[in-house]
């Protein structure tokens, strides 16, 4: 008697151990590249430093020293618009309020997107339309 009550355990055990994960689609999973224009209001940040410091500090590390010449080259640019607008210090001085999307593009997209001679990548900001 005992026997007939550990089969169907056993089975549901051995079947449901070789189940796999359940699917998650990634196109809903959030962009960890970008941060949205609802990020940017809820995190209340005063500027686009402060907006990436509380919710994506990883934009603004150290990527390792990549010229000798440049200390700094391992630092993001920072693009307006998609244009050259300075080094990660201009971050400050651009309002949160006018920022529509923070995007980090790493070398190899940077590349590919504003050219060369971007090793640390670069953060686009994206303003708002003012309609």
């Amino acid at each position: 008697m005992l026997r007939s009550a550990v089969v169907p355990f056993t089975l549901v055990a051995v079947f449901g151990a070789c189940s796999r994960a359940p699917y998650t689609d990634p196109t809903l999973a959030p962009d960890r590249q970008i941060i949205t224009q609802d990020e940017i209001e809820a995190s209340h940040g005063s500027t686009a430093y402060d907006v990436i410091r509380k919710l994506h500090g990883n934009f603004l590390s150290y990527r390792g020293r990549t010229s000798i010449k440049d200390p700094n080259s391992a630092l993001p640019v920072v693009f307006v618009d998609d244009q050259a607008y300075g080094p990660v210090s201009v971050l400050r001085s651009i309002p949160a309020t006018q920022i529509a999307e923070i995007r980090l593009y790493r070398a190899w997209e940077a590349v590919g997107k504003y050219g060369t001679g971007l090793p640390g990548g670069a953060i686009a900001i994206y303003t708002r339309l003012e309609r």
